[in-house]
């Protein structure tokens, strides 16, 4: 056998270089056009990568796991360059961000918020001057015809050195607005949060605020609740705080807050409430003035019994709050148990007799129809166009001074405290004269806008219109069944009351009945008949037959307001709701107007630095039908002509109106109207220490009361002759 030579194989070349793999291969041009060349196949140069590597690599025969090759990607499907939606995922998880990602997001946002918060601090500078607050104008108030009918110079502001506050007092309004003062930065971050997210809201805007940031407002800005005053605000205040010590911020703060009353700063606070000196305030005196600070307009405890409330609930939370602070021992706090009550509102001066009166209406009806704060408006600088016409007013307070004449408070009891009211209203709902009492400045309630008077069975007017509309209910379930001035209705005196079920009880057991005038029984009269000659009986059973409810409904709509209602029991027909002069003669208006009402008002314009201020004034509504308003005015010039108010006859052709007592004799009343002027005119003797309604017997001299309740009349009559077009 032929032996083979052994030829040894030649000896292995090394491989040639792999050329590097891009990370992103890119076969295409920019332009999308292919290369002149191939691209290297990617899993190709892995393999022959992996060879070189050796062991456990892609390539290597006989070890590890071979991985699968990944697809490549050409230039249209490139990963962008922020993947979203995640090309990888698939499904809903397609659409939820990586952790990356959301890192990413949340540092660029907080990143861009420090800038811009940087920025706007670095541009906050804390202004050279104070708010307008320091220069406040008077506020000037017109009559009908443009001229001056009086100034208000309400701003009342004295600066104080924070020394002579005592501490006790000091530290009243620092537990009641800012405890930690003296140790924080002048801003509260968790305040600013829960008073931004008020306003981005709608909810409260009050509170989030330190006493720093409380003053910048106060001092440089204005009450606008604005995000953006806000964080102006909070940056000044952190500027402030480094620049000035706590005990100046603190003195300036106690200087221009608001305390009500028209009052800026702790010192005319002290006098305007408790007629002292801020050194000689209580500690329980400057927990009440610590309590006005959140809203004077909602614990001056004068202004209402709710305020009294809040204000009594506050002023105990202030003190208990100082001994939770450390700042009143709790054995002194037990000491404190009653209320410091305040003292009555001054008086400014300049607006004695009618004119104080005037002022305060028109300046209540800017406060309920503007935008204006308390606080901005006591600033000053407004015009005020009223509607008094000054001829009207001094015509009616010289009506009413010609029966104040008559009286002898001196020798007779019951001529003493007699309160007067009077007001006069076009149909168009214009508040042309009112009378609120002798004088603004010795007697500040205004008798005009008084809600304590029962309307009487002036009242009844509203009764007979109810069931001229709406139709009485003689059986339950039954339709309705329409009323004409014609109907007969029983005019017995001490009628019962009557409903479909039977004699109506009152609680005590006993059937109510009604009285007439001099306890005079009629017999049948129709419901015209029964206006004009001022006939209870029929009037308050017609209330019931139409349903009180709807009695109240149609009243209401004529101008009276619904919180001047009180029980609905039968009694209700025949006056016992205690509407207030300016209510009753708008109300009477509406049957002048035909069945429109139009709710009164006393601002025409308002003006402020040249520009007009946006009110809001009342325009027209229908409130009865035509038919009704005329049947009810034809019963009342029949009235004046020939029935039970003929004295009224003397106020001229045209005359319409109705006289009322009440059933308990506290109160006498006379409205009505000539052509579309409107005038209700009360009296009232209310004991000064219960405030309770006494019987009018005796006034005049007349035991009877019958002299007491003639005085509207006079009143009404007088006026309505002096002031004939």
């Amino acid at each position: 056998m032929p032996i083979r030579q052994f030829v040894p194989p030649p000896a292995a070349t090394p491989p040639a270089a792999t050329p590097p793999v891009p990370a992103r291969p890119d076969h295409l041009t920019s332009t999308g056009a292919a290369p002149d060349t191939d691209p290297v196949d990617r899993s190709s140069a892995s393999a022959a990568h992996g060879s070189v590597q050796g062991k456990g690599r892609i390539g290597t025969a006989g070890t590890g796991r071979r991985r699968k090759a990944r697809p490549q990607r050409t230039g249209r499907f490139r990963r962008p360059w922020i993947d979203y939606p995640r090309s990888a995922k698939t499904g809903v998880r397609r659409w939820v961000p990586s952790w990356r990602q959301t890192l990413g997001v949340f540092l660029f946002t907080m990143g861009t918020l420090a800038g811009v918060i940087g920025y706007a601090y670095s541009q906050s500078e804390i202004p050279d001057d104070l708010n307008d607050f320091a220069t406040q104008q008077d506020n000037v108030y017109y009559w009908a015809d443009g001229t001056v009918m009086g100034r208000t110079g309400q701003v009342n502001r004295q600066v104080t050195a924070l020394d002579r506050v005592p501490e006790d007092v000091r530290w009243a309004v620092l537990a009641a607005e800012n405890a930690s003062f003296y140790s924080d930065s002048g801003v509260s971050p968790s305040g600013m949060f829960r008073a931004v997210s008020r306003m981005l809201t709608g909810g409260e805007t009050q509170g989030g605020s330190t006493i720093t940031q409380q003053y910048v407002k106060n001092a440089y800005l204005n009450q606008d609740q604005k995000l953006s005053r806000k964080v102006t605000e909070m940056f000044i205040a952190i500027k402030l705080d480094k620049k000035m010590s706590k005990d100046d911020i603190l003195e300036g703060y106690l200087n221009t807050s608001w305390f009500g009353r028209g009052t800026y700063g702790i010192q005319r606070a002290a006098y305007a409430y408790y007629r002292k000196d801020v050194s000689e305030l209580t500690v329980s005196e400057g927990a009440f003035l610590a309590t006005l600070l959140k809203g004077a307009g909602m614990y001056d405890p004068h202004l209402s019994e709710a305020n009294h409330r809040r204000a009594v609930e506050r002023w105990e939370w202030v003190l208990d709050r100082m001994v939770e602070i450390g700042k009143l021992p709790r054995d002194e706090r037990k000491k404190i148990t009653e209320f410091p009550e305040p003292k009555k509102t001054p008086k400014p001066a300049g607006l004695d007799g009618q004119t104080g009166y005037l002022v305060e209406t028109a300046r209540a009806y800017v406060a309920a129809h503007t935008e204006i704060e308390p606080a901005d408006f006591d600033l000053g600088g407004y015009q005020i166009r009223t509607t008094f016409e000054k001829p009207k007013v001094e015509a009616l307070a010289t009506s009413v001074k010609k029966v104040r004449d008559e009286l002898q408070p001196e020798q007779r009891e019951a001529d003493r405290q007699l309160h007067i009211g009077a007001a006069s209203v076009e149909a168009d709902g214009r508040i042309v004269a009112l009378y609120g009492g002798p004088d603004y400045v010795k007697q500040g309630f205004n008798d005009a806008n008084a809600s304590n008077v029962p309307a009487g069975t002036v009242f009844t007017p509203f009764v007979y219109a109810a069931g001229l509309q709406d139709g009485v209910l003689k059986e339950r379930g039954a339709d309705r069944t329409p009323v004409t001035p014609a109907t007969l209705y029983d005019g017995a005196d001490k009628a019962a009351v009557t409903t479909p079920e039977g004699p109506y009880w009152d609680r005590g057991g006993k059937i109510v009945r009604a009285r007439n005038d001099d306890g005079k029984s009629w017999g049948k009269v129709s419901l015209h008949q029964a206006m004009v000659n001022s006939v209870n009986t029929p009037l308050m059973q017609l209330g019931m037959d139409v349903g009180l409810d709807r009695v109240r409904h149609v009243a209401t709509a004529a101008g009276l307001l619904p919180s001047s209602f009180g029980e609905q029991v039968p009694a209700l027909s025949l006056g016992t709701a205690k509407p207030s002069a300016i209510r009753m003669a708008s109300a009477y208006g509406t049957f002048a107007a035909r069945g429109t009402h139009t709710d009164p008002y006393s601002v025409t314009r308002l003006i402020r630095n040249g520009d007009a201020v946006s009110l809001r004034t009342p325009s027209g509504k229908r409130a009865l039908r035509t038919d009704v308003a005329e049947a009810v005015d034809g019963a009342l010039q029949d009235s004046v002509r020939s029935g039970a108010a003929s004295a009224a006859g003397e106020a001229g052709p045209g005359a319409a109106g109705k006289a009322g007592t009440a059933q308990d004799r506290t109160s006498a009343w006379f409205a009505g109207y000539r052509d579309q002027l409107a005038t209700a005119v009360s009296i009232s003797r209310p004991d000064p220490k219960t405030h309770e309604l006494l019987p009018l017997d005796g006034v005049g001299g007349d035991p009877t009361a019958k002299t007491g309740s003639g005085y509207p009349l006079a009143i009404w009559t007088d006026y309505l002759r002096s002031s004939a077009r």
